[in-house]
C-alpha cells in the first residue's frame, strides 16, 4: 500500500507511578504522592521472592516489583529486624514501585523505609493472577509499537476498515455514507493504531479530532452529536485495508480475488484491497461487500475458489464434449413468467 509505506512506529521510552496508578487495576497509594514520578521503563513484571532472601545477582529491579501472597507472607514471618534488613536489600536499588496483591496491607515498617526511598507502594484487591493478567496488559499495551496513518477508519458490519489513499480522493464521504447506513465510525483523518500482542493491530483517533470529521464545501461536522452513540466506536481491531485510488485502465486490477494481498504494519500482516473508483461507481456498497466477503472467508467460505473449481469442472466437461454449450441456471422455466 504505497500510502503507508515508511509509517515509523513509535514506542514509550517510560511510563510513571502516576500512570500506573490510573490503570485498569484498581491500584491505591499507601506512600500518599512518595514515588508517584518514579519511572517504569519495562513492560514485565517481576516478584522479588529471591531478593528479598538476600539474592540479588539477577535482579530485574527496574521493572514493577509485585508481591503475592508468598511474598507477603513470607516477609510476616520474619522479626521486625529481619523484615527490616529483606526490605532494605532490595530497596538499595531505584525500584519504581512495589505492588501488593490480594489486598494486602503492608506493614507499617516497610511503608516508612519505601517513604525514606522515594518508592511508591501500592495495593490491590485482587489476587495474585488477576493483577498479574491486568498489569501484564496494561504494561504492554502501553509500551506497545503505535503509528499514526492518514485515513478513515469505520467498523462495516463488525470488521475494521481503513480507508486511505490521495487527498480529497473522498475517504471521509466515504465513512460519511457508511455511518448514514448504520455502520459506525472509528476515527477520520487520522488514525493511531497499537500493536496488541504479536498479531492485533488495534485503532482509535485522536484526543483532539476524536469524531469530528471534516466533508469538503460543508466543513466539519461532530458525527457523535448529529447521528447519536450508535453511529460511533471509540477503539476496533483493524482487519482490512482498502486503498482507493482514481481507476487508471492501463492498470490490471485483481478480477478473480485468487490472490491475496497483504500489508505489513509494524510486523502484522493486513489483508489489502486497491479499489479504483470512478464518478458514478458505489464505493459504498462495494465495502459493504468487502466486510461481508471478509467475513465469509472467516467462516470457511471463499467465493473466488468456490468459482473456480466449478469453472474447472466445466473446463473438464467440454474437453470431454465438444459438442457443449453454456447450460441455463434452472432446468426449465415454471409457470411464474414475472
Amino acid at each position: 500500500m504505497s500510502f503507508l509505506r515508511n509509517v515509523v512506529p513509535h514506542i514509550k521510552d517510560s511510563i510513571t507511578v502516576q500512570e500506573l496508578l490510573n490503570g485498569p487495576v484498581h491500584l491505591t497509594s499507601r506512600t500518599a504522592d512518595v514515588g508517584m514520578t518514579n519511572t517504569i521503563t519495562d513492560k514485565s513484571l517481576h516478584r522479588p521472592q529471591l531478593a528479598l532472601a538476600g539474592y540479588t545477582e539477577f535482579f530485574t529491579y527496574y521493572r514493577v516489583q509485585l508481591l503475592g501472597n508468598t511474598e507477603y507472607y513470607y516477609l510476616q514471618s520474619l522479626t521486625s529486624k529481619q523484615r527490616r534488613s529483606a526490605v532494605e536489600g532490595i530497596m538499595q536499588f531505584k525500584i519504581p514501585c512495589l505492588v501488593f496483591a490480594n489486598g494486602h496491607e503492608p506493614p507499617a515498617d516497610i511503608v516508612e523505609l519505601a517513604t525514606e526511598h522515594g518508592i511508591a507502594v501500592l495495593v490491590t484487591p485482587f489476587d495474585t493472577t488477576k493483577t498479574v493478567f491486568l498489569l501484564s496488559e496494561f504494561l504492554d499495551d502501553q509500551f506497545s509499537s503505535h503509528i499514526s496513518v492518514h485515513g478513515s477508519f469505520v467498523d462495516v458490519y463488525g470488521v475494521g476498515i481503513l480507508f486511505t489513499g490521495g487527498s480529497g480522493i473522498g475517504k471521509s464521504e466515504i465513512a460519511l455514507d457508511l455511518v448514514e447506513r448504520g455502520h459506525r465510525l472509528v476515527a477520520d483523518d487520522l488514525v493511531i493504531l497499537t500493536k496488541k500482542r504479536e498479531s492485533i493491530l488495534m485503532g482509535t483517533g485522536t484526543s483532539l479530532v476524536k469524531h469530528f470529521m471534516e466533508i469538503r464545501g460543508l466543513g466539519v461536522i461532530d458525527v457523535r452529536q448529529m447521528f447519536g452513540i450508535r453511529a460511533i466506536r471509540f477503539q476496533k481491531r483493524l482487519e482490512i485495508i482498502v486503498e482507493l485510488e482514481v481507476y487508471d485502465p492501463s492498470h490490471e486490477y485483481n478480477r478473480t480475488g485468487l490472490e491475496e494481498f497483504t500489508t505489513d504494519l509494524v510486523g502484522v500482516p493486513i489483508q489489502s484491497v486497491k479499489l479504483p473508483i470512478f464518478p458514478g461507481k458505489n464505493v459504498t456498497v462495494i465495502s459493504e461487500t468487502i466486510a461481508l466477503n471478509y467475513l465469509l472467508k472467516t467462516y470457511g467460505y471463499n467465493a473466488s475458489q468456490e468459482f473456480s473449481a466449478r469453472l474447472q469442472e466445466e473446463i473438464q466437461r467440454r474437453s470431454m464434449n465438444k459438442d457443449s454449450y453454456d447450460q441455463r441456471h434452472v432446468t426449465y422455466f415454471q409457470s411464474d413468467d414475472e
